[in-house]
């Protein structure tokens, strides 16, 4: 099936089927031609370099899969609004370059006169954004549950309660919810307390937000689906780069009423990109089968750790709540010493935190390029020197 065929019946919804027979066989064979044997323990998704991307942006375009957009309206970005809207169980969705700009687009216009807005003290909206929410859309963010990925319905309800009952009545406009939380080591937002929240916030007429910048990861170790998570909110916001290997974007869905007319918007705060089907064009690629691809790069990576912890030097953790990410630790070498020997087999090792020496190691479809064995061959003769 060509992309376009793809697209036209649905997007992923109609590929499910494919997409149970997707195995690692199939996932390596979609790789890059340069570097296909480069396993990046630092990356989301395959992390291509310049030249990878290029060499891969070229084979799309020359198959014809790609309609150009025009200040990033139809085109490739029309049909992936129209995807991703179908995938998330939304009814309408629209692309904006950055997830920066989606999550503030969301909950200004989520919060509207109310400008209260609860939000996780560890979320990138918090501490990544500038204060983009504060200086641009005029809103007070209210950080809940520092030091942790979720925080309970019941600080929630205290602080609705705290803001009507204040001297100048308030009211809370709108809760963002970062899930996975990367400050917090991809740690994942407990399902149950999140179903007991969007109850919550519905009876109270707070509308809510999803920072699903790495969505797709959490139905592996939730058993939650992807729409089952979006279901939740109001709005839900999806990185196109991470995951799918965009050069740059985002996906942000609501129903109908919500998106329509937010091109104006994205125009307004400098969004509206003149030409974005370079930016995206790979994700139609990459983005159906990265559930299967993720799923079996654990696999990948739970054979590793499994080789790995047979040599004594070797100490692996896994992360409670935890998505993508799991630590490793080498004794007997530096860890700036371990990582340039292993890049010179091929394998990129991420910054140790300072005195732990601690890794943390990103799981991502890169781990299919190379058998278990032969990376903890790698790994090993890295140590060994």
């Amino acid at each position: 099936m060509d992309r376009r065929g793809f697209f036209a019946l649905g997007g992923w919804a109609a590929a499910m089927p494919m997409l149970a027979h997707l195995g690692p066989a199939q996932a390596r064979a979609d790789a890059p031609r340069a570097g296909s044997r480069r396993v990046d323990f630092t990356s989301d998704g395959l992390g291509l370099d310049p030249g990878e991307y290029a060499s891969v942006l070229h084979d799309t375009v020359a198959s014809g899969a790609v309609g150009a957009d025009y200040y990033s309206n139809g085109g490739i970005v029309a049909e992936l609004e129209r995807s991703f809207a179908q995938m998330l169980g939304k009814q309408a969705a629209i692309f904006l370059p950055t997830g920066t700009l989606a999550n503030q687009i969301a909950i200004r216009k989520l919060a509207g006169n109310d400008r209260r807005v609860l939000v996780q003290a560890e979320s990138h909206l918090y501490n990544d954004s500038g204060d983009c929410a504060e200086v641009l859309s005029g809103l007070n963010l209210i950080p809940l549950a520092s030091g942790r990925a979720s925080f309970g319905l019941s600080q929630v309800r205290d602080w609705v309660e705290r803001s009507a009952g204040g001297r100048v009545a308030m009211k809370v406009g709108a809760i963002s919810i970062e899930n996975p939380v990367r400050r917090m080591d991809h740690r994942m937002f407990e399902f149950a307390e999140l179903e007991r929240i969007s109850a919550y916030a519905r009876e109270q007429g707070i509308r809510l937000h999803l920072d699903g910048a790495r969505l797709f990861n959490l139905p592996l170790h939730s058993g939650k689906s992807v729409r089952e998570h979006a279901a939740l909110f109001d709005t839900v916001y999806v990185s196109l780069w991470k995951h799918f290997n965009a050069a740059s974007g985002a996906i942000l869905a609501g129903d109908a009423a919500f998106i329509d007319g937010l091109y104006h918007t994205r125009r307004m705060f400098g969004g509206s990109l003149p030409q974005a089907w370079p930016e995206v064009a790979l994700v139609p690629r990459y983005a159906p089968g990265f559930e299967a691809d993720y799923a079996n790069a654990w696999r990948v990576a739970d054979q590793l750790i499994a080789l790995l912890q047979a040599d004594p030097r070797f100490t692996t953790q896994r992360i409670a709540d935890g998505t993508c990410r799991f630590v490793l630790k080498v004794a007997g070498v530096q860890p700036t010493v371990l990582a340039e020997r292993a890049a010179k087999r091929g394998v990129i090792l991420p910054r140790a935190h300072p005195g732990s020496g601690d890794m943390p190691m990103q799981v991502n479809p890169t781990l299919l390029r190379v058998p278990a064995a032969q990376l903890a061959r790698w790994l090993i003769e890295a140590a060994n020197g």
